[in-house]
């Protein structure tokens, strides 16, 4: 659990790993102000390393959808488990698309 080094007021200005003796306190790992400290902090945030993850993920999702759709390689050539998931992602897109009108059409391939 990460731990904690507070100001007078009680604004995080450090997270450590371990306690110290400069009076750390112990907090859950998606504590809201950590997560807040976080985002703040460096040339990256926490914010910005999980978008481009996600950005990434859907390259790869699209990537392999040209796969498929070429014949490279077939749906059945990937573990099972694998299978569901790329099913399971794009059927939510397409609920989400249609339910919510946020998604035009042309989304479904970057």
């Amino acid at each position: 659990m990460p731990h904690v080094l507070r100001d007078t007021s009680g604004r995080i200005l450090a997270v450590l790993d371990r306690p110290s003796a400069g009076g750390t306190e112990e907090v859950g790992q998606e504590d809201p102000e950590l997560v807040g400290f976080l985002a703040r902090k460096g040339p990256t945030s926490y914010f910005d390393l999980l978008r481009a993850d996600l950005e990434f993920i859907r390259v790869i999702e699209d990537l392999i959808a040209v796969l498929l759709s070429r014949g490279v390689i077939l749906i059945t050539d990937l573990p099972e488990q694998a299978q569901e998931k790329l099913l399971r992602r794009g059927s939510l897109r397409r609920q989400f698309r249609d339910t919510s009108g946020l998604m035009p059409e042309d989304e479904d391939v970057l």
